[in-house]
Formats: C-alpha cells, structure tokens, sequence
C-alpha cells in the first residue's frame, strides 16, 4: 500500500501525541508511518520517506540512558522535522547545547516567528501567535550552522533550521500538531508539501482500495470469521472484509450479557438483514457473567472478557469447520492506550481486543482498522456506503458495561446501569444534541449514599454521567451540556431506575483523566 503513496516517516520517542502527528498528516491527504525511534536504517529505507518526523517524548538529552534510535538517519539527504524532545535530540547530536529550562513550560506560549520563510510560509507573523509548549529542557546554544527562526518568552530557541545542500533540518520546541496551537496544521502542511514536496494522494478511497486487495490476497480461499458488535469499527471491518472476500466471510455477534438496553435485539435486526451477509448471533452471557463474578479489577475484567470472546470465536470456527481468520475492527488509539507497539509510550489501559487477547491464539487476526482513527473510520464507512446512524453511533467499548460498573458485575447492578444508561441517551438525543458529542454515557460507582424518599431514609448507589467532546478520542473535553437537561437526567435517573438515589456530572478533560472511567 504505501508505495503507491508519497510517505512521512514519524519516529516515536515516546509522545502521547506521536499519534496526532500521523494523523494530521494524514488530513493532508499524505500518507503516515509510525515507527519506534528504534527501527534500524534498513527498515526506515525501506519505507521510502519522502520526510522523517522525531516526535517528542518523556525523556531527556540530558540524562544517561536515553531512547536508541539510529543516527545515520540525519545523513539520509530527506526533511527532518524534530519536534520537542525531537529538536533537542537533533540539537544534542549535532553540536547544540541542551539544558534544564529556567522555568518548565507546559501550556500555551506566544510565538514570534523570526524567518516567515519554509514552516512558515503563508502564515501571518506580524504579530506572536499561540502555541503549545511541553517540556523541561530548552536549546542553550543552536548547533553550528543552525539559524533561529521562532522564538518565545521562555524559549529564545523555539524553532531553527539548517538548510545546507541535502541538509535539511526543522526543529519546533513546540507542539504543531494538537489544536492548541494556531498555525499548527499550516506548518505541517508546509512541511510535508513544500519541504518534503509530497502529494496528496493518500484518501479513504486509496486505503479502501488497497485494503480489499491486501485481504484477498492473505485470505486467498480461505474461510473467515468476523467479530460484530454493531458498533462503527467492526462494522465497517465486516463491510470491507465482505467487500473483499463476499460470502467466505461469516459475522458473528455475541451477546455477552453487557450490552446496552435491548441492544442485542437491534444488532440482529440491522444485520441479519444485510444482503448476502452471513450473520449469527450467539447468546453468551451467562458465561461472561461467571467469568466475571467478584472480579473487581478492571485490567482483569478486559482480560478475562478478551479470553472469553476469543475462546468463543474459536468454538465458531470449530463449529463451521474451516476457518482460518478472525476479523476485528481495533482501531489505532486502542493500539496505542494498550501496549507500546511502535515505541516507548505509556500504557494507559488494556483493550480487550488488544492486550486481552491470549499470546497463543489458533485464528489469524485481521486487523484492517488497527492503524486508523475513529474519524478516518467513520469516513471509510461513507466510502462503504454505510448508513449515517450506524457510522455516528457513540463508541461503545468492547468490555461493554463490564468497564462501566465499578466494582463487581452482578446482574443487578447491570439492570441498574442499562436503565440509566437508556435515560442518558435518550434525553440526549431528545436535545438534539448526540451528534454534537463523542460520547454520552451513564457509569455505576461503587458506593452508597444517604437519601430521603417519601419521607423515609435510603441508602442507595450513585449514578455517574459522562458527556465529552473530541475529534480522535487521544483527547477530549468534558460537555458544558445545559442545565435543564441535567437536571432532567437526575430527575428520571433517580425516580425510574430502582437502587439509585444521587446522580452526579463527571467534569474531568482527557488528560489527565480518560473517557472511560475504567
């Protein structure tokens, strides 16, 4: 796929923002490759760039033990582009001085452009600009050959460069890829066009295109199995495997006893009626809800629920006879809360479809989704053909409501949650507002407050709502939603569903909290 396309090496060090860099690129229609700073030369050649990206990350030039990554890479004749730790990097090995900042800067800073040229083409630099600061070192002394072209308050060197023949090196101490800083899509855009003079060929009609052919060509005559919750990511998977490889592909939705309220009766219904689609839905709860009696960690929960798919799944296949393939739609901020698979960046949680899943497993995973954001996907869908109240539906995680009771999943405590949760959306969408969200959704806390109902004293659970906003879900602010309808949640909240008698609003941002409570 990527040598149909012009690419952007991006070496991760370690930033949670590695992954906004790919897809900022990848807005501009240029194609994206993550690798981990540690990737030899041979594998970075091998991918062609037209540019390399360092990104930032948690560690310091300063220090003894740092990230390996392969230094030859500033003599391959391509744009680099450091970013933070990455310009530092570039700084430290070419001949800078890099030290502790006078005072650490995390947040917005004003910029001053020095040099409108290059990253800073078109851009109006008349007066500073916003930008988004993340770091404890600063470059004491440039690099021989090094110019300033930016700078801020704190920051005498916040970008430089060295243009010198087949030298070509742009270093930001800033942040151009999250939304807080102006400016920051036009100097990637600059970068990425202009410097590294890449087309913009790389769209959802390309990746579909290549996807199909690269399914059909693993799967061959193969038999395969897919993983359908009903939700966008795995229904998109399906629509695309199916697209590739028709009527060897066999969907199968299992019920786990966490869905949401009459949810499993409506996935049979919108899928069982697709043309051609071999679809089956399979009733498992009682065997996640023993799996998951008096478990109460939440990393156990998404495994445990991981094993019992996968065993499940397997049963399938072995039930069909001859099938090879397990599809999922895992997307790629799954990936990259789950594990450090392209590079050192922190674990945040375990996806069950990620982590969860046993080392030795008998299915071979198709995963076609695994290196998009949830925006791309919803756009593939649109390349699919897919209907928009399938393709807008909230997220939905694959422990279901296992992650959203906390404390121990019991029968009731579902009951409690599904009812609230129901509420939640309704009164949303009642709003008009559930298009305007990320997510919407109601969590089940592991406590129990004082009330009075009817003049006589209760003792009952809480009920937490959570509302967000975001573009990728790598960030997300919490729903400034109006107080009617929070006071209309409370009050239905508290007055239909039986054991709850307080209802509180969760106003935390991501970071430094997630989305999901668990």
């Amino acid at each position: 796929m990527e040598s149909c396309h012009d690419s952007i090496i991006i070496l991760d060090f370690g930033s949670q923002y590695t992954q906004l860099i790919a897809r900022r690129i990848r807005e501009s229609h240029v194609h994206s490759i993550i690798l981990p700073a540690s990737a030899t030369l041979e594998t970075i050649r091998a991918c062609q760039p037209k540019g390399i990206v360092f990104s930032g990350g948690p560690a310091s030039v300063t220090e003894t033990v740092t990230p390996s990554w392969s230094s030859e890479v500033l003599t391959e004749g391509v744009p680099v582009l450091g970013i933070c730790y990455g310009m530092q990097l570039v700084a430290h090995h070419m001949g800078g001085q890099v030290g502790k900042a006078a005072r650490r800067e995390f947040g917005r800073a004003e910029l001053t452009v020095l040099d409108p040229s290059d990253l800073f083409q078109g851009i109006a630099v008349e007066r500073p600009f916003p930008v988004w600061m993340s770091h404890g070192d600063r470059i004491e002394t440039l690099p021989p050959g090094f110019t300033i072209i930016a700078q801020t308050a704190n920051s005498p060197i916040a970008a430089m460069k060295l243009v010198n023949g087949s030298k070509r090196f742009y270093c930001l101490q800033f942040h151009p890829e999250v939304v807080h800083t102006t400016n920051g899509t036009r100097i990637l855009k600059n970068f990425v066009y202009d410097i590294c003079g890449c087309q913009p060929t790389w769209t959802m009609g390309s990746f579909l295109k290549a996807t199909v052919e690269d399914i059909q060509k693993r799967v061959g005559t193969g038999r395969v199995l897919c993983a359908l919750s009903g939700g966008v990511d795995s229904a998109v998977a399906a629509a695309m495997t199916y697209r590739a490889v028709g009527k060897q592909l066999t969907c199968v939705c299992i019920d786990n006893g966490l869905l949401r309220k009459e949810e499993a009766a409506q996935l049979q219904k919108a899928f069982a009626s697709y043309d051609g689609l071999n679809f089956r839905m399979v009733d498992a709860s009682s065997e996640f809800l023993t799996a998951l009696a008096r478990v109460v960690d939440p990393e156990r929960k998404r495994k445990i629920i991981g094993r019992q798919f996968i065993k499940l799944f397997e049963a399938e296949a072995k039930r069909m006879g001859d099938v090879s393939f397990l599809v999922q739609g895992t997307l790629y901020p799954d990936v990259i809360e789950s594990v450090s698979f392209k590079g050192p960046s922190a674990t945040i949680k375990t996806h069950h479809n990620v982590g969860g899943l046993p080392s030795r497993m008998k299915l071979k995973l198709i995963e076609p989704l695994r290196e998009l954001f949830k925006d791309e996907v919803r756009a593939l869908g649109k390349e699919l053909s897919l209907p928009d109240d399938l393709l807008f539906r909230h997220p939905f995680p694959g422990p279901g409501l296992a992650i959203r009771i906390l404390g121990a999943v019991t029968p009731e405590r579902l009951a409690m949650l599904r009812e609230a949760d129901a509420i939640v959306l309704q009164e949303i969408r009642q709003f008009g507002l559930y298009r305007d969200l990320w997510q919407a959704f109601a969590v089940l806390l592991p406590i129990r407050t004082v009330g009075v109902m009817g003049d006589q004293r209760t003792y009952e659970h809480v009920v937490a709502v959570r509302a967000v906003k975001s573009v990728d879900g790598m960030t997300a602010d919490w729903a400034k939603l109006p107080h009617e309808l929070l006071e209309t949640l409370a009050n239905r909240i508290i007055n239909e569903v039986n054991g709850v008698n307080r209802v509180v609003y969760d106003i935390s941002s991501k970071p430094p909290g997630t989305i999901e409570w668990e």
